[in-house]
């Protein structure tokens, strides 16, 4: 392996910028939750007609900061006009939960189905809501999990790096399982995570 070749893998497996993904994509993520968090509550999306003289509506929002493992994110909590929307996703008082980051990770992983985001959602409010709430949340999860993975690319990139790092997940009890990651870098040295899926091991048949 050339000097070149190991300053260039040393480059694209800086620790931080697979930390940067994750919180940056939990941020965006989270935020688009409690959104659609909201609007399930209210049972119109905005600037919906069918929420005209329905006695609530939204009614800006408030800013927070949540702790994660890789960083904090900054949250908006929108608000209702009545005061009675309470977000579930988020545990009160601004503690960690390291079980909700999983559950968005899974999420937004290549390759999810529809069946695996209603199952994940089911899970993380399936105590709160109703079932036909849940199911509204799901849906509206399943497009802006699919608008993620269909997001706009570079068109070019240099090089294509692939890597796994272990990350504790709960399959019924907690165990390290690999997430395989895939970085592009342009030819002006920008570094992009194309995307990411989540096996029990890093070998050939995982990344195949």
């Amino acid at each position: 392996m050339t000097q070149f070749t190991t300053e260039l893998l040393n480059f694209l497996a800086q620790k931080q910028d697979i930390d940067e993904f994750f919180r940056s994509s939990l941020e965006t993520a989270m935020n688009d939750l409690l959104q659609v968090e909201l609007s399930a509550f209210l049972g119109y999306e905005p600037y919906d007609k069918a929420g005209y003289n329905t006695g609530n509506s939204r009614n800006g929002a408030y800013t927070r900061r949540f702790e994660t493992k890789y960083g904090v994110v900054n949250l908006l909590i929108p608000r209702d006009r009545n005061g009675e929307f309470s977000p579930a996703l988020i545990p009160s008082y601004g503690r960690r939960d390291n079980h909700l980051e999983e559950m968005v990770i899974k999420l937004y992983q290549t390759g999810v189905t529809t069946r695996e985001i209603s199952d994940i959602i089911e899970r993380m409010y399936g105590h709160h809501y109703s079932p036909a709430t849940v199911s509204n949340i799901s849906k509206a999860t399943q497009e802006n999990v699919a608008s993620f993975h269909e997001r706009s690319l570079e068109a070019n990139y240099t090089v294509l790096y692939l890597d796994g790092t272990y990350l504790p997940l709960r399959r019924g009890t907690v165990s390290k399982e690999c997430i395989h990651i895939a970085l592009g870098v342009t030819s002006y040295g920008h570094k992009a995570i194309l995307g990411y899926d989540i096996a029990p091991n890093e070998n050939n048949a995982s990344w195949s």
